[in-house]
């Protein structure tokens, strides 16, 4: 069984790849603070924590994706987090989006993981 603290590195891995996979990828602002980047963090990750369980993703997680940062996610997804997402694997994860009906472009690098 995970520790607590893995699966919270693994959400947000799983959120990093949801936000950095999406069709419309949104750039953070010069005025996004640190702060604020957190929060959409932790909103993120909130949202789309069934996704780790092999859920499909909310509506409310599929609009925290629409409206987060990717600058605000993918300075998380280090080679250490990212090796953790092979025991969900990224193309799961890339089912998981079009299945929300968003197109995953390919070869997008979002940190250490790249979609494929």
């Amino acid at each position: 069984m995970r520790s607590m603290r893995g699966s919270v590195v693994v959400m947000v891995v799983v959120a990093a790849v949801v936000v950095c996979s999406w069709g419309n990828v949104q750039m953070a602002s010069a005025d996004t603070s640190p702060s604020q980047c957190k929060e959409e963090r932790n909103l993120l990750v909130n949202a789309c924590r069934p996704v780790i369980y092999g859920r499909s993703p909310s509506a409310n997680c599929c609009q925290r994706v629409r409206v987060s940062h990717v600058e605000c996610v993918c300075p998380y997804v280090t080679p250490k987090t990212a090796s953790i997402i092979g025991a969900i694997g990224v193309d799961n994860v890339v089912k998981k989006i079009e299945g929300c009906g968003r197109t995953v472009p390919r070869k997008f690098k979002c940190g250490s993981i790249t979609t494929p």
